[in-house]
């Protein structure tokens, strides 16, 4: 009795591991551009000018005010594109933002400093699934099922704009 019990223990774990995979897919309208508002920790996917999907996000240690230089844990805001994909995050899948454009560049040297890099959309990284509010250093995070959704949605080369 202990093998039946064993082998059925056994169907149902390779059962339930086929279905736990992070990568999503995705077959409804195209998301043409997403937009932040950082004040509202408000994100939206957007087909055209209609919203596709809504997400409550945190943001940057610092979320007040536009990013100015590396280390300053706040989030950019402007004009920038998805321009990579790494499914292999820490922090569980994420979609790159092209910050730093060519005038952060210019602002942060005319402060003396470099405008940092590696803005994502992210997950939660699995030992801190549960996080405190704006905990990245300038990152946009949600959950980690919401990012799975997020990932399959959008593709590389999609507009974002994030407002104050």
């Amino acid at each position: 009795m202990n093998r039946l019990i064993m082998a059925g223990f056994l169907a149902l774990a390779v059962v339930l591991s086929g279905c736990a995979t992070k990568f999503k897919d995705y077959d409804g309208p195209e998301v043409t551009r997403i937009v932040v508002f950082k004040d509202a920790r408000r994100m939206y996917l957007l087909h055209g000018e209609r919203p596709l999907r809504v997400f409550d996000i945190d943001l940057g240690f610092a979320p007040e005010g536009d990013k100015q230089v590396e280390g300053d844990g706040r989030t950019p805001e402007g004009h920038y594109i998805i321009d990579r994909r790494n499914p292999e995050s820490q922090f569980h899948l994420s979609l790159g933002i092209s910050y730093p454009s060519p005038s952060d560049e210019l602002a942060a040297r005319e402060l003396g400093a470099g405008p940092g890099g590696d803005i994502f959309i992210h997950g939660t990284p699995a030992l801190f699934a549960q996080r405190g509010p704006d905990w990245t250093w300038g990152c946009i995070a949600v959950s980690n099922d919401e990012m799975e959704d997020i990932y399959a949605m959008v593709k590389t080369g999609t507009a974002i704009s994030i407002y104050p």
